[in-house]
């Protein structure tokens, strides 16, 4: 499988496992905090086999936890009506930016 596609899977794991962690309240709720272990567990999975066949740690990391931040605040604002400012959206910006210059920075 791809390197990138790998590294969409366990982005996709992590947003999905940290979405039911809020649903789940507290694991007292059975269906989302089954969704919360298998998430992270593929999560980290997937990053695992990444960072084995030589995808550098660095980059992985920065991608993974920047796209997950920016999923996750888009969808607590969309579903669960946490609020979003510039402020924040400047932020988000920011993050994202800088995980394209370190990406532009590694093709050098």
């Amino acid at each position: 499988m791809p390197p990138y596609l790998l590294l969409a899977v366990a982005i996709a794991g992590e947003v999905a496992a940290t979405t039911s962690l809020k649903l789940s309240e507290n694991f007292t709720k059975l269906g989302p905090s089954i969704v919360v272990v298998v998430g992270y567990l593929l999560a980290f999975g997937v990053l695992g086999k990444l960072l084995k066949d030589g995808f550098p740690v660095g980059a992985a990391y920065a991608i993974w936890a920047a796209a997950g931040i920016a999923a996750v605040a888009a969808i607590g604002a969309v579903f669960f009506a946490e609020p979003v400012n510039w402020t924040m959206a400047g932020g988000l910006v920011l993050i994202i930016g800088g995980v394209v210059l370190l990406e532009l920075g590694r093709a050098h």
